[in-house]
């Protein structure tokens, strides 16, 4: 069975990329420098390593060209969130680092609470509180 993900990502300005994500306070991965060849980043716990290569890069990986996820979404990357000030915290983090929250902090069917953000290469994050107490039918 397989032990770790990791996910996989093209940027077309790695170093703009690397900023963003430690402005908002990511974990970058101690294993990996990366250099100006990819950024790596540790999200969760367990941790799923998040993979960031320049497009060319990224497209020989997938033997195929990198989408612009500017012009449309490629995946939608979802993290929970310990609180909702968490969630707050992280999407002004996220606004003043350059990305565009395109999903302001707001509650959803009464039991959750999240936000969305895009880096500045258009990949899109949402982050999420759940509190499973006032989950319907709990």
């Amino acid at each position: 069975m397989t032990k770790e993900l990791w996910i996989n990502l093209p940027s077309k300005d790695l170093a703009r990329a690397r900023q963003f994500y430690r402005d908002i306070g990511f974990t970058f991965n101690p294993n990996f420098p990366g250099g100006d060849s990819a950024v790596s980043l540790l999200v969760g716990s367990p941790a799923i390593v998040v993979m960031l290569f320049p497009e060319e890069t990224f497209a020989g990986f997938a033997s195929s060209g990198a989408s612009d996820a500017r012009s449309a979404a490629e995946v939608l990357l979802s993290i929970g969130a310990d609180s909702r000030e968490e969630v707050d915290a992280l999407a002004a983090r996220a606004a003043a680092a350059g990305g565009e929250v395109y999903g302001k902090p707001g509650e959803s069917q009464g039991w959750m609470y999240g936000c969305g953000f895009a880096d500045p290469d258009g990949h899109r994050w949402n982050v999420l509180y759940m509190d499973t107490e006032k989950m319907p039918g709990r």
